[in-house]
């Protein structure tokens, strides 16, 4: 019988082949998993009337660990994330993103270390939106008339942003306890409360508070917005652990994976006090779905971060460094990081990739 059971939702676009490439690294690492798949994406409309059949989250909650693959989220129309739906279904408050430099991948630079703590459950991405014309939307139009807070066009659309003292004093909490545990330095607070004095104000306050009462040496510094992201691109050094709230923890998240050599590198975690759910931060990437192209490293140290969650800690530093040294040898890179590290080489395909992985692992041993 296997150590751990762990559900497997492989996704729809590129998800498939990088969730079957993971498999094949993780079999090789040595960790003992059995795997209980389950399925989310488009394809799954017109069978189930949603993407995300309840049957997928139940199967989570039984195993309480999955890894899914990326599924595509309509833009401007249908669907609603199941990203998003996942974190509401299974209270995953924190999305974990480390960004680490990869030599031989194309990054700017060689030396990011930094870990991105993003709150999950409030903010825009609530989801709490209103048509333009509808009649909910006509009354919050009129209400902020009433209440002073300003004009708004009649033919607006409407999206709400709530923040919370417990969502944001939790997530900053999230933040001190990772930076104790992995011996980081320093927790920096990110937020535009020069602006929106009444969330963004509430989640600095919050910060601040958590930080204050804290016991020990972890360092507390906070940046606005717009300026952390200037500074992040001039000197990604200075930062170490950082935390935000939703919308902007997901926009700095790519940022940083460009500074490392973009998305396909960067893995990330999903994480509540009973679940947690591990993907990469990519996208579906229909474009090249199906044609060996896709490059699965990000899902494959997505599983090294689920070993780690899941106490495999040798098994999740043999992938690590079978990745580190096939990137350094730079002999097997799909064409992404090619194109990264302006090499006219010839493209591994996933499949290539994969198996470069697994002989770096067997190299290990």
């Amino acid at each position: 019988m296997a150590s751990h059971t762990v559900t497997l939702i492989p996704g729809d676009g590129i998800g498939p082949e990088t969730t079957a490439a993971m498999r094949r690294v993780v079999e090789a690492s040595g960790a003992d998993i059995a795997w209980e798949v389950a399925e989310a994406g488009a394809h799954l409309m017109a069978e189930h009337g949603t993407p995300l059949p309840a049957s997928t989250v139940e199967a989570v909650k039984r195993n309480k660990v999955a890894i899914k693959g990326p599924v595509t989220t309509p833009v401007g129309t249908g669907f609603r994330s199941v990203n998003v739906a996942l974190r509401k279904a299974l209270d995953l408050y924190v999305c974990l993103r480390p960004v680490l430099s990869i030599p031989g991948a194309g990054g700017r630079y060689d030396d990011v270390d930094l870990v991105i703590v993003r709150e999950n459950s409030e903010d825009l991405y609530a989801g709490v939106e209103f048509e333009a014309g509808s009649a909910a939307a006509r009354k919050l139009i009129a209400l902020c008339e009433e209440e002073g807070a300003g004009t708004i066009r009649p033919d607006s659309g409407i999206s709400i942003k709530p923040i919370s003292t417990a969502a944001s004093e939790r997530i900053v909490r999230y933040a001190f306890d990772y930076a104790e545990k992995h011996g980081r330095a320093q927790v920096t607070a990110v937020h535009k409360a020069n602006i929106m004095k009444h969330t963004d104000g509430l989640f600095l306050r919050a910060a601040r508070d958590v930080a204050a009462a804290r016991e020990g040496g972890i360092a507390f510094d906070e940046r606005i917005v717009d300026a952390f992201c200037m500074n992040m691109v001039a000197d990604p050094a200075q930062f170490d652990v950082v935390v935000f709230p939703n919308l902007y923890g997901d926009i700095a998240s790519d940022l940083a994976a460009g500074l490392v050599g973009g998305l396909g590198i960067a893995p990330g975690a999903n994480i509540g006090d009973e679940y947690a759910v591990f993907e990469a931060v990519h996208g579906s990437a229909p474009d090249i779905a199906g044609q060996n192209k896709a490059n699965p490293t990000a899902q494959v140290l997505s599983a090294a971060m689920m070993l780690d969650h899941l106490g495999e800690l040798e098994a999740a530093e043999r992938i690590r460094r079978a990745v580190r040294a096939v990137y350094a040898e730079g002999a097997c890179l799909t064409g992404d990081i090619r194109k990264a590290t302006g090499c006219d080489q010839l493209a591994a395909s996933c499949t290539e990739f994969t198996d470069a992985l697994i002989a770096a692992i067997g190299t290990l041993e």
